[in-house]
């Protein structure tokens, strides 16, 4: 063996790499050549060791540099074994140790972190190895679990292959029961009181996994940090982290990464105390998730007086060039003006902010419910926005007819009236506990929209407006955008908000959330007064 220089085997991948290539060994070290000029050489003083084990397109040899990288190479014969001992151990002066896998289908078993990899083994054999520097996140979505999400919202199939074909891991939940011995700080005198102190296995877990995904994701620096932001849906305090192509919000629970691509629409909406500001994301696609719980919208809020003095971590070139002049270097201004600036530039979306309608009171928006939900119906330029909970986005061309309940009771025996969303797809939206002062104006406002009314005492008198051809021409593609990717999602109901799945205090289930209520968000964002006037335009010019 000795005598030769160089060992071939053909037919072997290289990592998840697609396509077939042929491996060599020689004195000099171990490479790997593919399709499309893709080479790996590892020269002889970078190996370190090597295995053998079983795998899913044959067998595999993974190779262990000095740097703690792990190179995997699969596709062998069970018979290119003796020949891979013989080679390595002449060119090398290294033995492949074998590996046997466990195949006893059990779901319990043992953790262990090799420098990036999380292996799972039962009975002292590897079931299965999770690579953490390819997970996206990690969370805690119950007790004594934890659970980490590895495929990417947006990401693309390898290069060659139909997405349709791809199957691809996309979450997976660990249960870890018990506690385990707290770990002596020092050696000193307290080191047995160390000892018999113990927490929560699961949360040693979660920050393990968690220091692993930190790690590895600090491939680059982030833009701008916003710190402790409010989130009404899904409710908690977020960092968010905003990098070139995409944002990370960084909760005490849950962890989550939204590529910019993925935001359909931006608004920044004033409430009507006049003392907040809401800033919606709206459409995300795919949703984030917490457990069964889908969030297509996020919703923030901010203090409307509230300023903030920040760096945005960019060379002047990058401003003047790739952004065009629309971010600044340095910002002194309101928290919601640099949030929305900054989100506008990166994602490329504009921000919406409300048109002309006025409520009784002069505000933007008008005070209503959704079932049990109180919250702000927003009658824009070219839809209907309804927030907090359940964010629910109507666009004007989707509606049929609107239809008023005890509009028209004498006698002044109720305060309040109902209004009726009929939808084109065929689904009712409603909202009730309306003031009657409001009626005239949200009554103005859909005639100028040229939407057709009805009251429900009066069934066959139908106010219709025949100027409704235009009304599709004059909508921007972004609502085609929301259309399409509405449409791929499962379910037919636009209202997108739901209980989140958290046992926290910052990020907790949200089914008794109530924008009034003073036990649902501290008292400085509690809101009950009524009251706006703002100029309005759509902030693609802010």
């Amino acid at each position: 063996m000795s005598d030769k220089k160089n060992v071939d085997f053909n037919s072997i991948y290289c990592g998840l790499q697609p396509d077939l290539g042929r491996f060599r060994l020689s004195q000099n070290g171990l490479g790997w050549k593919g399709g499309r000029d893709r080479t790996v050489i590892v020269a002889t003083d970078d190996l370190k060791k090597m295995s053998w084990t079983r795998a899913a397109r044959g067998f595999e040899l993974r190779v262990l540099q000095t740097d703690s990288t792990v190179l995997k190479f699969d596709g062998f014969k069970p018979d290119d074994l003796e020949e891979l001992k013989e080679s390595v151990k002449a060119f090398y002066k290294i033995s492949i140790e074998v590996k046997e896998v466990s195949v006893k289908g059990w779901n319990w078993g043992k953790t262990e972190f090799q420098g990036s990899n999380l292996n799972f083994s039962v009975t002292n054999k590897t079931m299965f190895e999770l690579p953490l520097a390819q997970a996206i996140a990690t969370n805690k979505p119950g007790k004594n679990e934890v659970a980490i999400n590895f495929v990417d919202p947006g990401q693309p199939a390898p290069e060659g292959i139909n997405p349709k074909d791809v199957d691809e891991l996309m979450d997976i939940t660990f249960y870890v029961p018990g506690t385990v011995a707290k770990e002596s700080v020092n050696n000193d005198t307290n080191a047995e009181e160390d000892e018999d102190e113990e927490v929560n296995a699961d949360m040693v877990f979660y920050e393990t996994v968690k220091s692993k995904l930190e790690l590895s994701q600090m491939t680059t620096e982030n833009i701008v940090q916003f710190q402790e932001a409010l989130c009404l849906t899904p409710r908690g305090r977020y960092n968010i982290d905003m990098y070139q192509d995409f944002l990370r919000l960084r909760g005490k629970t849950y962890d989550y990464k939204i590529l910019y691509s993925n935001i359909i629409k931006l608004f920044l909406l004033l409430k009507p105390d006049e003392v907040h500001v809401l800033f919606v994301d709206i459409g995300l696609d795919p949703p984030l998730r917490q457990g069964q719980t889908k969030y297509p919208f996020l919703v923030f809020q901010f203090v409307r007086e509230e300023e903030i003095d920040v760096d945005l971590n960019l060379e002047d070139e990058a401003l003047d060039e790739k952004y065009e002049n629309k971010l600044q270097k340095h910002y002194d201004a309101p928290t919601y003006e640099v949030v929305s600036n900054v989100f506008r530039a990166l994602t490329g979306r504009k921000v919406t902010v409300p048109g002309s309608y006025r409520s009784h009171h002069g505000a933007n928006a008008l005070k209503c419910s959704m079932k049990a939900n109180e919250g702000f119906l927003y009658p824009l330029e070219k839809s209907l926005l309804f927030i907090p909970k359940p964010p629910t986005f109507i666009p004007l061309n989707d509606i049929g007819v609107v239809t008023f309940s005890r509009v028209g009771q004498s006698g002044g025996s109720s305060r309040t009236f109902d209004m009726k969303f009929n939808m084109k797809s065929g689904n009712d939206i409603q909202f009730s506990s309306i003031n009657r002062e409001e009626y005239a104006n949200i009554e103005d406002y859909l005639k100028q929209k040229k939407i057709k009314i009805k009251s429900e005492g009066n069934e066959d008198t139908i106010m219709s407006y025949t100027d409704l051809a235009g009304l599709d021409d004059d909508e921007d593609d972004e609502d085609d955008d929301y259309d399409s990717r509405k449409r791929r999602r499962t379910g037919d109901n636009v209202s997108a908000g739901a209980s989140a799945g958290a046992d926290d205090e910052d990020e907790s289930p949200d089914e008794d959330f109530a924008p009034d209520s003073d036990s649902d968000v501290p008292e400085e964002y509690d809101s009950d007064a009524q009251g706006s006037s703002e100029g309005e335009e759509e902030a693609g010019d802010d």
